[in-house]
């Protein structure tokens, strides 16, 4: 199985990109758009100069718990900028979004809680809500991940989306927000004790 593959099957279908959309960014958008790959993972990520985004992670499920993620976010980190992600709120029935938030838990990064984003799948024309993680070296506020957010949304999630799939994504205006008194609880809180089991 090739790597698009692998993320095909583990993501959710509002949640990829089109293999022609990567491809695209991989060949076009190469100084900033990156895929690091062996048998065991899978990491797509974009780095900007003040920000690092992390499109996808994918771990093999027979080797997770052998630290595999943890050396990639390990890795990213000692490039010194904030790192970003989107992530799913829990799913009861789908055990893996639990894990994979007691991961970013683990790995340190904290949810941003002012940051709305909500995106209509042009998959399945159903609105897919998501919620922002961060880690951050330098403290940088909700606020600077948010216009980093923005310039990543349409950079990347939107680069040449009218040619790829034959209409156009949401603007970056409609998808996110920014709102200090957003009703929203952090959904790393409550998640069970972390344990020392690496990813």
């Amino acid at each position: 199985m090739n790597w698009y593959d692998k993320l095909n099957k583990y993501f959710p279908v509002e949640e990829m990109k089109s293999r022609k959309h990567m491809e695209l960014l991989l060949e076009e958008k190469g100084d900033v758009y990156s895929k690091d790959e062996s048998s065991k993972h899978v990491l797509m990520y974009a780095e900007f100069d003040t920000f690092i985004f992390i499109d996808y992670l994918w771990v093999s499920s027979e080797t997770r718990g052998q630290g595999i993620g943890h050396k990639l976010i390990e890795k990213l980190k000692t490039k010194r900028k904030p790192i970003i992600l989107e992530v799913e709120p829990v799913d009861y029935e789908d055990t893996d979004s639990e894990k994979r938030l007691r991961f970013y838990h683990r790995e340190g990064f904290t949810h941003a809680k002012s940051i709305g984003y909500n995106r209509r799948s042009l998959a399945t024309n159903e609105e897919t809500p998501m919620e922002i993680l961060y880690w951050s070296p330098n403290n940088e506020s909700e606020e600077v991940i948010f216009e980093q957010m923005k310039k990543m949304y349409m950079d990347i999630h939107t680069y040449k989306d009218k040619e790829i799939y034959g209409k156009a994504y949401q603007s970056a205006e409609e998808v996110l927000s920014y709102n200090k008194q957003r009703d929203s609880a952090n959904i790393l809180e409550g998640l069970k004790k972390p344990n020392p089991e690496k990813a």
